[in-house]
């Protein structure tokens, strides 16, 4: 990758970042820790990867995306409207009564979204169907399925997987968010996953892991994803949940946080002004 595009990249996900934590503290509360391990996986599929045209969000031949994931779309909502599916206006509606971006996407209502999730392990199946269909269609489209390493505990994303991998569905690339939290604590205490890439290499996926935060090791990684021609394919990021402000990494209860002290809401405006700082410092560059 050029440092140029990488730089642009990075200016992206930062924007991101930024525009999730004022629209969660606006709110009032929102999954933030599952929404900032994702910035940079989205900032390469919306600034690098993706087949897709903002200006005409069902572009027949679009690739699409599929984040069974579902309570991250503030991560979603924030890459749309910054690239361009809707005005970032909206993002300070999010979750209210009316909004076009309800607590979890629903691809009826918001312009970029193609499947609605957020009942944990049904995104996986979906992804399954719609990378079926094409196939049957001859279409040259992906479906990029994110699912978080929580979800995993649902027996229907190994379903899918083992549908997946069966019927070497490379077209539909596997993302995985091993950020090692969920909801109640720690992956490892709630539930053990042990080895997810050695679970996902013995369903039979071509796999790698990559560090969630680290732009250009993604993009690299979906590039050799994209290679692969013979079997199903699946990224494992090794992520931090909160990732991009250390507040918020080093949080225990931060799947969902609640905006309702000035300490919370106060290390909030603080990273988003440092973000902000940054990409007035580094932006005229990628401008020229």
């Amino acid at each position: 990758m050029e440092q140029m595009e990488l730089k642009k990249l990075q200016i992206l996900s930062a924007k991101i970042r930024i525009d999730i934590l004022e629209m969660l503290v606006h709110c009032g509360q929102g999954h933030l820790g599952g929404a900032m391990s994702l910035v940079e996986t989205m900032a390469v599929l919306y600034g690098k990867q993706l087949h897709v045209d903002p200006k005409n969000p069902q572009l027949e031949d679009r690739d699409m995306v599929v984040l069974s994931k579902g309570h991250a779309g503030p991560v979603w909502y924030a890459t749309l409207a910054e690239c361009g599916y809707f005005p970032k206006e909206w993002l300070f509606t999010l979750n209210q009564g009316g909004t076009k971006l309800p607590s979890h996407p629903d691809r009826t209502k918001t312009p970029g979204v193609d499947m609605t999730t957020g009942s944990l392990g049904q995104g996986t199946s979906s992804a399954a169907g719609i990378a079926t269909g094409q196939r049957m269609k001859g279409s040259k489209r992906y479906t990029y399925l994110m699912v978080g390493d929580g979800e995993l505990n649902e027996g229907q994303c190994w379903e899918a997987f083992q549908y997946i991998a069966a019927n070497r569905l490379n077209n539909c690339i596997v993302i995985i968010d091993d950020n090692k939290r969920q909801l109640d604590g720690y992956t490892k205490d709630v539930l053990n996953p042990f080895s997810i890439p050695d679970k996902m290499k013995a369903f039979g996926f071509h796999t790698e892991v990559v560090k969630g935060q680290d732009i250009e090791a993604i993009d690299a990684a979906i590039d050799r994803a994209k290679a692969v021609k013979d079997q199903a394919v699946c990224i494992v990021l090794d992520s931090i949940k909160g990732a991009g402000v250390k507040y918020f990494e080093d949080m225990v209860s931060n799947h969902s946080v609640k905006f309702n002290n000035d300490e919370v809401i106060g290390e909030a405006k603080k990273a988003v002004e440092n973000l902000q700082a940054w990409i007035e410092k580094e932006e005229p560059s990628c401008l020229s």
